[in-house]
């Protein structure tokens, strides 16, 4: 099955929901007014697209009613449509150039993360890519061995350590390998406990800090997965790790159980964060890269029952697309740079070591120094210090002579000077 019939397939729920009530509020009215748009704008509302989302569509699709001058409200479901389209389109690429780029995967347990790293990993890898997987989700019991068995399906590497170990450090070996063995991809799965922000938000802080100092000029995409039977409560999900996380695109699984598909506009226009995958079945094929004009195709047109497509095989497409002498010396160009900036690196390094070692030497200079200088200070103390002993003696000494002296003289006046009778008060005060 061809990606476009695969996407179509994968709305076939949404589309009898959403596109379904729309098209019954259409074929109730012959003419175009303002109670149209209002039961339009419910329709939307009901599909999941969310409040704030289905006003903006019914606001444009009024302005564009009027300035095409629309009559029949049968040619309103075509401008929905395109609307639609419009909305979801920008972001949707990877843009992975640098070798290796990191993919770093989050979002709470249980809306199909491990299985969609699989599913990723087979569809870079019949890219002709190669992929290595970290499996840094330490903390859930059998994620590891779950991983290790999508890589083996896969046909991929995986990096892993044991259950409860620092997802940081299993980044970090993994990124080494990918060094050592020329990966172009490293996908990461991470934990996610959006229970407890704080210690979620510490682990993806390190596992940034790594990346950074590892790789720090890599590419990367921080991809938020989210279960599409959750409806609006995935948009909530997503409202909440943007709060902590650097979101930078969203994967939507499980596209192809559920009538809430119309949560990926309420994504992408309410929060800002584009769409890149939607999971639209359970096989290993069945991660298709977002299409903005595909989606919105299939979202209100479905296939004939008699439809016929060959089978498309993402690669080829890719391989078949003629690349561009700009794209090509674009690359070489950002090659070049990347090596210059890794040379930058090394030459920085070396002249931080050997700046170190000036510094230790200095710093034993100087201690050497004060050593010398202090020994010479005590030195001169004690040498001014015997000095004043002496001195003081010496005081001392003539201080002692004069006190004899002054002794010697006043017994000598006291012999010279006659005695005197005391009297009453003399002998009384005696």
């Amino acid at each position: 099955m061809g990606v476009f019939k695969k996407i179509n397939f994968g709305l076939r729920k949404t589309r009898n929901n959403m596109s379904g009530a729309i098209d019954n509020v259409l074929d109730s009215y012959t003419s175009i007014d303002e109670e149209l748009f209002d039961e339009l704008e419910e329709a939307l509302v009901m599909g999941d697209v969310g409040v704030t989302t289905a006003a903006e569509i019914t606001k444009r699709l009024n302005e564009r009613v009027r300035k095409k001058g629309l009559k029949n409200p049968a040619d309103v479901k075509s401008e929905i449509k395109e609307i639609v389209a419009e909305m979801l389109e920008g972001g949707e690429d990877m843009g992975l150039i640098t070798i290796p780029s990191v993919i770093l995967v989050i979002g709470v347990n249980g809306v199909g993360k491990t299985t969609t790293i699989g599913k990723m990993a087979s569809m870079y890898k019949a890219e002709g890519k190669s992929v290595i997987l970290a499996a840094a989700d330490t903390f859930r019991a059998a994620a590891i061995d779950q991983l290790t068995v999508w890589a083996e399906r896969a046909g991929v590497d995986i990096i892993s350590h044991k259950e409860g170990a620092d997802p940081a450090a299993v980044i970090f070996d993994t990124i080494s390998a990918a060094k050592a063995r020329g990966s172009e991809i490293i996908i990461c799965d991470t934990a996610g406990r959006l229970h407890n922000k704080k210690n979620l938000m510490d682990e993806l802080a390190k596992i940034y800090r790594v990346i950074d100092r590892e790789l720090p000029y890599s590419d990367r995409e921080v991809l938020l997965v989210l279960d599409a039977t959750t409806g609006q409560n995935a948009v909530n999900q997503a409202r909440e790790f943007a709060k902590i996380a650097e979101i930078t695109g969203i994967i939507l699984t499980k596209l192809d159980g559920t009538a809430r598909g119309g949560v990926v506009l309420s994504i992408k226009n309410d929060l800002k964060v584009p769409v890149k995958f939607v999971g639209v079945g359970e096989g290993i094929d069945d991660l298709q890269p977002f299409n903005p004009h595909a989606f919105a195709e299939g979202l209100f047109e479905a296939l004939p029952e008699d439809y016929k497509e060959d089978e498309i095989d993402i690669s080829q497409i890719r391989e078949e697309i003629p690349q561009s002498e700009e794209k090509s010396e674009l690359k070489e160009a950002l090659e070049e740079v990347f090596e210059a900036l890794s040379e930058i690196k090394e030459d920085v390094a070396e002249e931080v070591d050997e700046l170190r070692e000036n510094i230790e030497e200095l710093k034993d200079d100087i201690e050497e120094k004060v050593d010398e200088i202090k020994e010479d200070i005590i030195e001169e103390v004690r040498e001014i210090a015997e000095e004043v002993d002496e001195a003081v003696e010496e005081m001392q000494s003539e201080v002692d002579a004069i006190d004899e002296g002054d002794a010697s003289y006043e017994n000598e006046e006291q012999k010279d000077e006659p005695k005197k009778k005391k009297g009453f008060f003399g002998r009384l005060f005696k």
